[in-house]
């Protein structure tokens, strides 16, 4: 035994010993850099997070990557100009002229996607306006049977004398808030509508009285501006208008 182990001593002390003839160079460093037989070169390992992780089972990361490819912008010739247009855009648009050029196959593929596109968009705007139509009924119904029964309750948001259906058209538009939020924002907006067209008819009054230049130029200022402002808050919050049934 005692053999066996001074033999297996020797052999392990020889592999610690370069041979003499042992050249440094490239891909041979020094004897006393080199990793000894039986010791990593990374003794604490590999960092955590440095390893691909497989998705999650509720992730679905290569939709991700795909709906990041088809919107990324690139570089296309329109004409004799470069645009900038997304991933998706321009290979429809390359399929749009391979069928335009006389190609079957891209014709076939682009009007069956014009076809599917056109579909699907009709099939959401007669669900919307399904959906419009009955929350308007039921909702006139409801606020009926407040009104008989003497129950006093917050209307809702949006009311429905705020949505006009034209059923000729078969569009639908909300002439009123539709949350809490847009509500107070409403309400605010009203009371500057109030109060810019209080101070537009006081200026009106004085300027028909008012006799100084300098004074009916100031008037006059003031009057522009505040309908500047006005009109900006028109067109946030426009006013409530009749239905308009040719259009």
């Amino acid at each position: 035994m005692s053999n066996t182990s001074d033999g297996d001593d020797a052999k392990r002390q020889l592999k610690l010993v370069p041979p003499r003839h042992y050249e440094v160079g490239y891909g041979k460093p020094p004897s006393r850099t080199r990793f000894r037989s039986g010791q990593s070169g990374n003794p604490r390992g590999r960092p955590k997070g440095t390893k691909s992780k497989p998705p999650a089972l509720n992730e679905e990361r290569l939709k991700s990557i795909i709906i990041d490819e088809a919107y990324r912008t690139i570089k296309v010739r329109d004409g004799d100009r470069s645009v900038s247009v997304s991933m998706a855009t321009a290979i429809i648009r390359a399929l749009a002229v391979n069928a335009a050029k006389g190609n079957n196959r891209a014709a076939l593929l682009f009007s069956t996607l014009l076809q599917t596109t056109e579909r699907e968009n009709r099939d959401l705007h007669n669900q919307w306006l399904d959906t419009a139509f009955t929350y308007k009924v039921e909702w006139d119904r409801e606020l009926a049977r407040r009104k008989r029964l003497g129950i006093i309750a917050d209307d809702p948001l949006p009311h429905p004398d705020d949505i006009v259906i034209n059923h000729r058209t078969g569009t639908v538009r909300v002439l009123g808030p539709m949350t809490k939020e847009e509500k107070q924002l409403w309400e605010a907006a009203k009371e500057l509508k109030t109060d810019f067209a209080d101070s537009i008819a006081w200026a009106q009054r004085r300027l028909k009285r008012e006799r100084d230049p300098e004074k009916r130029q100031r008037l006059t200022a003031s009057i522009e501006e505040d309908r500047g402002f006005l009109e900006r808050i028109e067109k946030l919050i426009p006013d409530r208008k009749p239905l308009d049934w040719t259009k």
